[in-house]
């Protein structure tokens, strides 16, 4: 609005008029439809605070210990980024990349990886999928959603088969599950 004096005549009351003119023909372009389109160019996220996720692996860890297993738990955010990672002390060297891709993998594909697994079996049409780098189709991996919302994916490597590691996961996802809802 610097530039309005230059346009406001000093005739008297002329200047009022233009004055006013200015200013409804800014607030109509404020309003306009380019408007809601340029805003329309971004979206908000909601994202796991570090707590949150940190309160979903502990959560998972200790279901598993109860159980007496031995495990790693991965929470990665809804990029797939690693947010936590806990290992306990004698969980396998391999649960700790184990844990992250079925958190990876269930963040990606926003269902269970128990479930990317029947559906990705050989002769499958999705079989391919499971070539991709990062994808990790056996039990232990679950997303992390609340209210429509994909707030990530939590994975844990270390229990005894599949079911075992779900079970730990479902324990984190119980955790946090109030804290998450909206």
């Amino acid at each position: 609005m610097a530039s309005l004096p230059a346009t406001v005549s000093s005739t008297g009351s002329g200047s009022a008029c233009t004055v006013l003119l200015v200013l409804a023909a800014s607030l109509w372009l404020l309003a306009s439809p380019a408007s809601a389109q340029q805003q329309a160019g971004t979206h908000a996220v909601k994202l796991l605070t570090p707590d949150t996720a940190l309160k979903a692996a502990q959560a998972a860890l200790a279901h598993c210990r109860q159980a007496g297993h031995q495990a790693a738990v991965a929470v990665v955010d809804r990029a797939g980024v690693l947010q936590v990672l806990l290992r306990d002390r004698f969980a396998g060297a391999h649960t700790v990349e184990v844990a992250t891709r079925k958190a990876w993998t269930a963040a990606s594909f926003r269902i269970p990886t128990t479930q990317l697994a029947a559906e990705t079996q050989a002769g499958r049409s999705m079989s391919g999928i499971r070539a991709a780098s990062q994808v990790m189709a056996i039990g232990g991996g679950l997303p992390i959603e609340a209210g429509g919302t994909t707030f990530g994916g939590i994975g844990v490597s270390g229990a005894p088969g599949g079911d075992a590691d779900d079970a730990c996961a479902v324990a984190g996802l119980k955790a946090i599950a109030e804290a998450i809802e909206f």
